[in-house]
C-alpha cells in the first residue's frame, strides 16, 4: 500500500487548517457538510464519495450527497438534484444493530472501515454497489467508510470514499494508512463543527420560541395586543428591506446582512415585551368607566332612582293639589320635563363614557354639573350623583385612558428596556434592546421614556417607531377604537411626519416604495383597503 509522501502530508495539512477555519465560520449545514466531502475527496484523490446523515429518528442512515468525477454524478446537497437511493437501515426489524452493510457497520460500531478491493471481501452486504457499477458500467474497487462522531460520540453521519485514483499513473489505488487517519481527523473535526452550528441553530430557535411565548402570554392577558406584538415586526422588515433596496437620496448607504436582519427582527418581536407586566383591565379598558366591568350600569340604576323620586314627589305633591286640574296639570307637566331631561342626560353620560377623540371643554363642564346633581344611595345617605373618580374618567379629553392609566400604559417601554438590558445578549444581537426600546420616542425629543432626538436613535429604531404608529392605526382589534381606512391612517402618519414625530425620509419611503400597500393586503381588512391618493398625504411630496 503506497503511503503519502512528505510534501503531500504537508498539503493535506494545509487543507486540513483552511478547511478548520472555514468549519468554524461556516453557519450553513448543506454548504458545511458538502465542503466537507469534497475536502475528504481531494485529500485522497477519491473519484467518489458519499455523505450520510443520521435520520430524525436516529433509525437509519440517509444519502446526503454523492459525488462521482468519472460518471459525472452529482446528487443531494445544493445541486437540487435528489438522491434517490433508498436509506440503509441502522437497525433490523428486531431492533438489533445492522452490521451486514459497511456503512451501518461503521455507524454502529464506530470503526473506520478500509478496503483494497470489495469484490474480494464476503463480510459484507455489497448488493448496492454491485447494482450501481452494473447501471453506470462502473467497477468500485477501493473503499473507505469513516464515521462521523462529534467529541460526545455522538453520530453525525458517515463519510464514504470510492476508488483512490494515483496521481500519477491514474490507476485505482487502496487508500492508505495515511489517508485513512486524515479522513478520520476530517470527519472528526467535521462532525464537531456540524454539531456546533446544530446547536446554535437550536439555540436560536429555542429564544425565537422563548420569545414567541412571552407573546403568548401578552396574547392571552390581551387578544388585542397580540397581533400586534406579531405585526409591528412584519412591518418593520418590510419597511427595512424597502429601505435597503433604496438606491438614492439619504438613506442609499443603508445595507443590511442576514445577521442584522435576524436582529431587527428579534428586537420587533420583543419591542413590547413589558406589556405583560401592564394589568388587563388598564389595557383592555374600552369605555372610560369600564373596570372589571362597565361601571356605567351603576349610574344607569341611579339615574332610575332619580326618576322613581321624581315620580313619588309628583304624587305627592299631587296629593297635596287637592283634585286641582290646572294643579294636575302643572305637576304632570313639570314631571314629564324632568324625567325627559334624566333621560337626555343619561344618554348623554352613556356617549360620553365611550371615548373619542376629542371631548368639547362644554361637554366636560356638562358632566361636572350632572356630578354635582344629588341622590340618596342604598345606605340612605345623600351624596353627589358622579363621585371623584368617576367624574375624572367621564371627563377623559381623548381616548378612554385618565392620565395615571396611560402613565401604566407607557411605563411598559421603560419595562421592556429594563427586562431587554439585564439579558446577556450575543454580539449579533447586543442592538435588540435600542432597536425595540425606542419605537415611542419622536424626532423632536418629545417622545418617551428617554426623549431621545433622531440624532440619537438608530435608523431601525425610528422604523420601528412608524411600524408601531402605522398599526395601532390600522388595527381593527383595539377594545377602545375602530381600525382606520388605509387613506386616514397615511393621513394621520403625515400628520406626524408635519410635526417631525417620525423619521422624514423613512415616511417617504414607507409611501414611495408603497409599504403601506403590501402591508394592507397581507393583513389588514379587505373593506378598510381604500384607494389612497398619495398627493393628499401630509409631509409627502410625490
Amino acid at each position: 500500500m503506497m503511503e503519502a509522501n512528505y510534501a503531500e502530508i504537508v498539503q493535506r495539512l494545509d487543507q486540513l487548517t483552511e478547511l478548520s477555519v472555514e468549519l468554524s465560520s461556516n453557519h450553513d449545514i448543506p454548504l458545511l457538510l458538502e465542503r466537507i466531502l469534497k475536502a475528504a475527496k481531494s485529500m485522497t484523490h477519491a473519484d467518489g464519495g458519499t455523505l450520510y446523515s443520521v435520520s430524525a429518528d436516529k433509525k437509519s442512515l440517509c444519502f446526503n450527497i454523492s459525488f462521482n468525477d468519472s460518471l459525472g454524478l452529482y446528487q443531494g446537497g445544493t445541486s437540487g438534484r435528489p438522491v434517490n437511493i433508498p436509506n440503509i437501515p441502522l437497525v433490523d426489524e428486531n431492533g438489533a444493530k445492522n452490521l451486514s452493510a459497511v456503512a451501518a457497520f461503521a455507524a454502529n460500531t464506530g470503526q473506520s472501515l478500509n478496503f483494497q478491493d470489495v469484490y474480494k471481501v464476503d463480510v459484507f452486504n455489497f448488493s448496492g454497489m454491485r447494482k450501481f457499477d452494473e447501471k453506470f458500467h462502473y467497477l468500485s474497487q477501493s473503499l473507505l467508510t469513516v464515521p462521523m462522531q462529534d467529541h460526545e460520540g455522538e453520530l453525525i453521519g458517515v463519510l464514504q470514499l470510492i476508488n483512490a485514483i494515483d496521481p500519477e499513473s491514474g490507476q485505482t489505488r487502496a487508500f492508505s494508512v495515511t489517508d485513512q487517519r486524515f479522513i478520520e481527523a476530517l470527519a472528526s473535526q467535521a462532525a464537531i463543527a456540524v454539531t456546533t452550528q446544530e446547536l446554535i441553530s437550536r439555540l436560536e430557535n429555542l429564544f425565537e420560541s422563548f420569545v414567541n411565548l412571552i407573546n403568548i402570554g401578552i396574547d392571552e392577558k390581551s387578544p388585542n395586543t397580540g397581533r400586534h406584538c406579531q405585526h409591528v415586526p412584519e412591518l418593520t422588515m418590510m419597511l427595512a428591506e424597502a429601505v435597503h433596496e433604496t438606491k438614492t437620496g439619504p438613506l442609499a448607504d443603508f445595507k443590511m446582512s442576514e445577521r442584522d436582519r435576524r436582529e431587527l427582527w428579534v428586537a420587533g418581536l420583543l419591542h413590547d415585551c413589558g406589556k405583560i407586566t401592564t394589568p388587563v383591565h388598564v389595557v383592555e379598558k374600552s369605555t372610560k368607566l369600564q373596570t372589571i366591568y362597565d361601571r356605567i350600569h351603576q349610574i344607569d340604576t341611579r339615574f332610575e332612582v332619580l326618576k322613581r323620586d321624581a315620580e313619588i314627589g309628583a304624587l305627592k305633591d299631587k296629593l297635596a293639589a287637592g283634585g286641582d286640574p290646572a294643579r294636575l296639570a302643572e305637576i304632570d307637566a313639570r314631571l314629564a320635563s324632568a324625567l325627559a331631561r334624566l333621560d337626555d342626560e343619561r344618554e348623554f353620560l352613556r356617549k360620553a363614557n365611550i371615548g373619542s377623540e376629542g371631548m368639547k371643554p362644554e361637554d366636560q363642564q356638562r358632566v361636572q354639573e350632572i356630578g354635582r346633581y344629588r341622590w340618596v344611595g342604598v345606605d340612605g345617605r345623600e351624596q353627589d350623583f358622579l363621585d371623584a373618580d368617576e367624574l375624572n374618567n367621564l371627563t377623559i379629553r381623548a381616548g378612554t385612558l385618565t392620565q395615571e392609566e396611560r402613565q401604566i400604559i407607557n411605563n411598559h417601554i421603560s419595562v421592556t428596556i429594563r427586562m431587554l438590558e439585564s439579558l446577556p445578549w450575543p454580539k449579533h444581537l447586543q442592538r435588540v434592546p435600542e432597536y425595540a426600546g425606542g419605537h415611542h420616542e419622536k424626532m423632536d425629543g418629545t417622545g418617551y421614556p428617554r426623549g431621545l432626538r433622531a440624532d440619537q436613535m438608530s435608523i431601525q429604531a425610528r422604523m420601528m417607531a412608524i411600524a408601531d404608529i402605522f398599526e395601532a392605526l390600522t388595527a381593527k382589534d383595539r377594545p377602545y377604537k375602530v381600525g382606520k381606512t388605509l387613506s386616514e391612517s397615511l393621513r394621520i402618519l403625515g400628520g406626524f411626519r408635519l410635526r417631525n414625530h417620525i423619521d422624514p425620509d423613512l415616511f417617504d419611503v414607507f409611501v414611495r416604495n408603497k409599504v403601506y400597500r403590501v402591508y394592507a393586503e397581507r393583513f389588514m381588512d379587505p373593506a378598510q383597503i381604500d384607494v389612497v391618493d398619495e398627493s393628499k398625504i401630509p409631509g409627502y411630496v410625490p
